[in-house]
């Protein structure tokens, strides 16, 4: 039997809440971040549906006509964070149209972000990303520059850094897993230590969630598990 959107929503908040009960954790710690990218709207109307409100969106114009979309539907209630690499000519679609970046890794992109923010709009909630693996191919901060870059950030008056986002290398091995996150909840630690408002650890996706969430994640963003495969080539909209 085909499983539905509906289905997948039901059975990745059950994994959520059994998880976190193993681990002494509160479930309503953990938020879910449906990943949207490549997916129709009607995709996310079926989620929206089961009371899915929060999604993510990797590539700029795509989240922007999507956040309209349902924007002209009057679902105002909807919260959209962009999840992606972020070049300099993008940062204004996304401080006009988005509520939280998790993937600021260096200050140029902050300051960007900052200055284009409408007044009219709260705070934009942002992320820095970290490069926890060291791998050459991926975006974010290594382990040192955390703390440098927090700083600026928190110069930076239109936006308000919540925490931490990471994309380990990938590993079927759970005890690496587990390590690696843990590495990032230690480092979220000291940045609680040392900031306000950081509450946000944002880690763990559809193959690593479990391990995510025994070490501390407070955010898990979920694509496939939820949505199904990927369609690159689909029609967006």
């Amino acid at each position: 039997m085909l499983m539905t959107i509906k289905d997948n929503l039901h059975e990745i908040r059950q994994q959520i809440t059994t998880i976190a009960k193993q681990c002494d954790r509160d479930p309503n710690q953990i938020q879910l971040i449906a990943v949207s990218k490549t997916k129709p709207v009607t995709a996310i109307e079926q989620a929206i549906e089961c009371g899915q409100y929060q999604f993510g969106e990797n590539y700029v114009q795509e989240g922007v006509d999507k956040i309209h979309y349902f924007q002209e539907q009057q679902k105002t209630d909807l919260e959209w964070h962009f999840i992606g690499p972020l070049q300099s000519n993008k940062t204004k679609l996304v401080a006009e149209n988005f509520a939280w970046v998790h993937t600021i890794d260096r200050i140029k992109i902050a300051k960007r972000l900052n200055d284009q923010r409408p007044s009219n709009l709260p705070l934009l909630n942002v992320l820095i990303q970290v490069n926890i693996s060291n791998e050459a191919s991926k975006s974010g901060v290594i382990v040192e520059e955390i703390n440098d870059l927090a700083q600026e950030i928190a110069k930076l008056p239109n936006l308000k850094l919540r925490g931490l986002m990471a994309i380990p290398a990938v590993t079927d091995n759970y005890e690496q897993q587990l390590a690696t996150f843990k590495k990032m909840q230690c480092l979220f630690q000291e940045l609680q230590q040392q900031f306000n408002n950081i509450d946000t650890l944002s880690m763990g996706m559809t193959d690593d969630m479990q391990a995510a969430i025994v070490a501390g994640s407070t955010m898990v963003r979920i694509g496939t598990a939820i949505f199904g495969a990927r369609a690159y080539n689909s029609t967006k909209l």
